[in-house]
Formats: C-alpha cells, sequence, structure tokens
C-alpha cells in the first residue's frame, strides 16, 4: 500500500481541501503550539499540519508509510518507532480511515504524547458512503462516528476535552482523480453519493477531537 501512497505524493500535496481550510487551522489551534512544543505528525501526507505547526514555532517529525511522501521516518501508525512520551502532541488527520487497526494506532500515539492527541477524519455518516469510499480507493478501510472515536480515545487513556464538526467540499472530478479511480468504479461513486453531490462538489463530513493524557 505504500507504493501506491507514494504515487500519490504530489496530488496530496497539491489538494486544496488538504492544504487549507478552517479545519486544519482549528487543529493547529488546538495543538496549543508554540516554541519549543515537539509534534509528531502521524500519517503526515502532504505534510500540510506539519508545515503549519513550524510556522508557529514546533518542532515536528513526521511520519508516514509511504516513503513517496517524504516524512522523517517511514513507519506505520501503528507501530511508531519512538519510546514513551517523546512528543508534547501527536497529530493525524484524514488519515485514519486507512488504518487497518485503527484501535492500535490510537494506542501508540497515546503511548508517544506527554500531553495531547489531536486528529481529524472523516465521520461515519453511512454504509452507502463507505462503500462509494471503498470503490473510490481500495485502500480506504472505514470512518468512525463520533462516539466511537471517543471510546477510541479513552481507552487508550485519554479524556476527551474537545469535538469539532466540520463540512468538506472536493470538487469530485478532483477528489476521484487524486486517487486513479476507474472510469466504472468512478461512475459507480457518483451514484451512491449522488444525494452528496451538488454543482459538482461533494459535501464530506469531518470530526476535529482534541484530546489530553489521562493524570489519573
Amino acid at each position: 500500500m505504500s507504493d501506491v501512497w507514494s504515487g500519490r505524493a504530489q496530488a496530496f500535496r497539491d489538494s486544496p481541501t488538504h492544504r487549507e481550510g478552517p479545519d486544519l487551522d482549528l487543529l493547529v489551534e488546538l495543538c496549543e503550539p508554540g516554541e519549543g512544543v515537539k509534534v509528531l505528525d502521524v500519517a503526515t501526507g502532504g505534510g500540510h499540519v506539519a508545515r503549519r505547526l513550524r510556522e508557529e514555532g514546533c518542532t515536528v517529525i513526521t511520519v508516514d508509510p509511504a516513503p513517496g511522501m517524504q516524512p522523517d521516518v517511514v513507519a506505520p501508525a501503528e507501530e511508531l518507532p519512538f519510546a514513551d512520551g517523546s512528543f508534547d502532541v501527536v497529530t493525524c488527520r484524514i488519515a485514519a480511515h486507512h488504518f487497518p487497526d485503527v484501535r492500535k494506532a490510537v494506542n501508540e500515539m497515546a503511548r508517544v504524547t506527554q500531553r495531547l492527541v489531536v486528529l481529524e477524519d472523516n465521520v461515519f455518516v453511512a454504509e452507502g458512503v463507505e462503500e462509494a469510499e471503498r470503490l473510490r480507493d481500495p485502500t480506504h478501510v472505514r470512518c468512525y462516528s463520533e462516539e466511537e472515536w471517543k471510546t477510541l480515545l479513552t481507552d487508550a487513556g485519554l479524556e476527551v476535552e474537545q469535538v469539532a464538526r466540520f463540512e468538506r467540499h472536493p470538487v469530485v472530478d478532483d477528489w476521484l482523480a487524486r486517487v486513479d479511480t476507474p472510469a466504472e468504479e468512478a461512475s459507480r461513486v457518483r451514484e451512491l453519493l449522488g444525494d452528496r453531490i451538488s454543482d459538482g462538489v461533494l459535501n464530506l463530513q469531518s470530526i476535529v477531537v482534541k484530546a489530553r493524557r489521562s493524570q489519573k
């Protein structure tokens, strides 16, 4: 799978919905950035979170399983090669729906942070949307509901402090082209998401969650 994602690297660097947006602004704010704050950006992708946090003065280490994404460290979210409590903050944006074992990944993020885990991902809406996501991109595993995220984070020893929901609006043609969806599958995706597409733009729902390491 990492080879697939390496081939997609530039498309995700250029993606407007990954590069900017109020959801990204909030995620950066919730990381409580500043000089000397050490951050791990998990599944960094196009590196947009890392860029913004570095602009805020943070020291950021990026990790991604795809070498083509040019991370500082090549590794999956489920096997972070860092000691316990190595970072002040761990962040992960719009990637967890690809993780083969999301619970293990969240546990790893909780293990290596001293203070915060701040993440964003597309939120579960309906099984039809999940089917469309898998047809568009076979690396899609599953999106999770707000309650599922709260449970995952709490079970990992974190206390959820803040939750925010956003709408993201990618252009459908670009969204499909970004992962080279074949024409037949793309047609079926459009059918499944018909009520979520307006004037060529898709309505996606995402969730941003801030969780703090429990001091209990």
